[in-house]
């Protein structure tokens, strides 16, 4: 079991409300879940359009269900417009 701690940046923390929360889980998953069923379908449909970072590096959904343990941080970052050009 390990210490989930989701940050979320931008859009993602006005979906939630808060700026981080804690989850205990397993998976990275397990604490996205439980994210999402304390909040609904919008913001569900926000943290499926983030990308994640896990402890600073990015991952991919089979990375999601890799069991996780000790402090593990997690950053949601919904996706910005603008750029160069």
């Amino acid at each position: 079991m390990a210490t989930m701690s989701l940050h979320y940046w931008a859009g993602a923390r006005a979906a939630a409300g808060v700026a981080e929360e804690q989850f205990e889980a397993d998976t990275v998953a397990a604490a996205l879940e439980a994210a999402c069923q304390s909040r609904g379908s919008a913001f569900r449909r926000v943290v499926s359009a983030c990308s994640l970072l896990v402890d600073g590096l990015a991952v991919h959904a089979a990375d999601l269900e890799r069991p996780r343990s000790g402090s593990v941080r997690v950053e949601l970052l919904p996706p910005f417009a603008g750029g160069s050009g």
